[in-house]
């Protein structure tokens, strides 16, 4: 649990005592299938072969969904950072 300390009327925690870091996790996520959203409503599913500290992510054997049903199958897909809404990690997805 964070430590928490009170300075008048702000909330201060120390998360250093979090162990959780979105970017390690998801350095340990590489290999794994991964499903990633993007902003504009496309979500990618494939393996995860390479994140950066930007969230800029590669995924390889990819397929692309637009509306919760497969449009294309891609090789290799690099997405950039910024348009990541959110990253999946899970081994089968429903």
């Amino acid at each position: 649990m964070p430590k928490r300390e009170n300075a008048g009327k702000v909330a201060i925690f120390d998360l250093s005592q979090q162990g959780k870091r979105p970017l390690n996790v998801l350095q340990k996520a590489i290999n794994k299938e991964v499903s990633v959203r993007l902003k504009m409503d496309l979500e990618y599913r494939g393996k995860m072969s390479n994140v950066d500290p930007y969230m800029n992510v590669i995924l390889v054997d990819a397929t692309e969904y637009s509306g919760g049903n497969p449009s294309a199958n891609y090789g290799k897909v690099v997405i950039r950072g910024n348009n990541v809404l959110f990253v999946k990690i899970s081994n089968s997805f429903p």
